[in-house]
Formats: structure tokens, sequence, C-alpha cells
């Protein structure tokens, strides 16, 4: 079954998940709360990839694999869609494997609960 995901789109959904809890390790910092007003049936995640990791095409190339990982994720393991999630990616996300990023991201995944 393919989930839908949906993307924050209001400056005040951003600013209200970076007061959240958060996780971070060497590739992403995840943000995580539970936002009113968001519905459970789909998958309410954002990834950000800031100006000074690389031009345009790199932050492209970053934002699809978080994107492709998170689909795995939500396929293989149980995310909670309750939570609104921020994910921050950090500049060496770009040059490492991504197998390594995929397991880093799914052990982060199952800690929140």
């Amino acid at each position: 079954m393919k989930v839908k995901i949906s993307s924050l789109s209001k400056s005040v959904e951003f600013k209200s998940l970076i007061n959240g809890k958060k996780i971070n390790n060497k590739y992403l910092t995840i943000f995580f709360k539970k936002l009113s007003g968001k519905s459970n049936k789909f998958l309410n995640i954002s990834f950000v990839a800031q100006k000074k990791i690389g031009n345009a095409v790199k932050r492209n190339k970053i934002k699809r694999r978080l994107r492709n990982i998170v689909n795995e994720a939500t396929k293989k393991i149980k995310i909670n869609f309750e939570y609104s999630y921020l994910i921050l990616a950090k500049k060496n996300v770009l040059d490492e494997n991504y197998n390594d990023i995929k397991s880093t991201l799914f052990k982060d995944f199952v800690k929140i609960k």
C-alpha cells in the first residue's frame, strides 16, 4: 500500500516543528511534533537542504534520495503518522553511501514513538 506523503506548507508549521523534539545524527536532523489540524491519513513530512550544501542540482538530489528512503521506510517499518516531520540535511549526506543513510534514518524513525 502506497502512503500519501504531504509536505508542510505554512511558515507557522515549520516554526512550530523547530520548537518540537529533535533527533540528530551525522547525516540529518529530524524535527518532529504533533501538529493540530493535520490529518493522520497522510505522512506530513518536509525535506530541507540549505543553500550552503551546494547548488540546486545537489540539493534536489539530496531531497530525492531522502524522499525515496522515506517511501521505503513506510513500507518496511512502522512510522508514527500522528507526528509531522521536518528532515534537515547536513552537508556530508551528499557524499555518503545511500545504504548508510538509509540504515541511519530507519534507526531514527524506530526511536520515534
